[in-house]
């Protein structure tokens, strides 16, 4: 996803694979420009925003409905990320393995870093999240070490990462279905989601329906309202690209700045509005369902329509940095709490790598 970064930073990243052709493609003019920019990237903030509210409804509604974990519903809603996939076989496709491979490198170490970190310096909370799922969370960037050392990353290599990540997913549903306790459940919540009634939601849970519908008939408004936020999100990177082209701002300024908040909007509306409104679990299934599918699947669908190259700066820099970041977020969530402290360190280890990241090698994964 977040296809404005890619165009903003395609002179960098895309010129270093194919010299003056990714220039070209960066130089292309932005659909939107001027007011209707503006007024896309206005109207897309509105619908975010209320996309995201009535998304947490929905689902809070959809795992009492079908009597199913809100946390498991999390990581297949939010963490499978369909459009980031799709830009990474798109631009693997125009011979652009190491772009899309950035895209899943940048997606997993902004999830940390960004989403989460802000998460718990907005509105710290408690992370009671088992220990076999921390595990996994933490070592899931070292199943990339081996492509990294061999230098590609093959179909046959793509199958084994898509394989890895259903058998993961899949002990996370049997975890998920057998256990009697639901993962970040406190007894106030467990009363209202699993399986009691919906009573007083005006004080209790504002902000889930107080409409009696199918368990189903809520998957289907959670889809729509999930729509809602990826088209929100991708409409409000279109209009930045726009605003930058029409009223002339310098792009790597409002691309480190206006562009890098934007692009990130999507996962910290998913992770800190849940964690805001009292379910954190969704918010954390977020992060470690995106985490875990940017990894392995992501990675993997991309390697699936050709083989990808990759930089030597990825073994050396890059997913060394996602794993201390990754297994850092793991250790803070392993505490029982995620407080403001653990996410400025977050935060400050992301804005080390971006900025290192710059100065020394050269540019950063294209996905924030």
């Amino acid at each position: 996803m977040l296809l404005v970064l890619l165009l903003l930073t395609s002179g960098g990243v895309v010129a270093q694979e194919h010299g003056s052709e990714g220039v070209t493609q960066g130089e292309e003019e932005p659909i939107l420009t001027g007011i209707p920019a503006v007024v896309v990237f206005v109207a897309g903030a509105g619908l975010l925003i209320v996309s995201a509210e009535k998304f947490i409804g929905y689902l809070v509604k959809t795992a009492n409905g079908l009597d199913v974990s809100l946390f498991l519903l999390a990581v297949v809603f939010t963490g499978i990320e369909f459009d980031d996939a799709i830009l990474g076989i798109t631009t693997n496709l125009e011979d652009l393995g190491g772009v899309a491979l950035g895209t899943a490198l940048g997606t997993a170490l902004s999830l940390t870093g960004v989403t989460l970190a802000l998460a718990a310096i907005l509105v710290p909370f408690d992370a009671d999240v088992p220990k076999d799922y921390l595990v996994l969370f933490a070592l899931s960037p070292l199943v990339l070490v081996p492509f990294a050392v061999l230098g590609t990353v093959t179909v046959v290599h793509g199958v084994v990462l898509v394989t890895l990540y259903l058998l993961v997913l899949a002990y996370v549903i049997y975890r998920e279905i057998g256990s009697t306790t639901p993962v970040f459940r406190d007894a106030e919540v467990t009363k209202i989601v699993d399986g009691g009634q919906f009573r007083t939601l005006s004080t209790e849970l504002p902000f889930v329906p107080d409409r009696e519908l199918s368990g189903w008939t809520w998957f289907g408004l959670s889809v729509v309202s999930l729509l809602g936020i990826i088209v929100a999100a991708e409409s409000m990177a279109l209009a930045t690209e726009g605003i930058v082209t029409g009223y002339g701002v310098e792009g790597t300024v409002f691309g480190a700045t206006v562009a890098t908040a934007v692009l990130t909007l999507e996962d910290v509306f998913l992770t800190v509005e849940p964690v805001r409104r009292g379910v954190p679990e969704i918010g954390i299934g977020n992060v470690i369902g995106s985490v875990l599918f940017s990894v392995t699947a992501n990675v993997g669908v991309i390697a699936l329509v050709g083989d990808v190259v990759v930089d030597p700066n990825v073994l050396s820099w890059h997913l060394p940095m996602l794993v201390v970041s990754t297994a850092l977020a793991a250790y803070f969530a392993h505490t029982g709490r995620m407080t403001s402290r653990h996410g400025y360190l977050l935060l400050g280890l992301y804005v080390c790598y971006w900025a290192v990241s710059l100065v020394v090698f050269g540019g950063i994964p294209v996905d924030l």
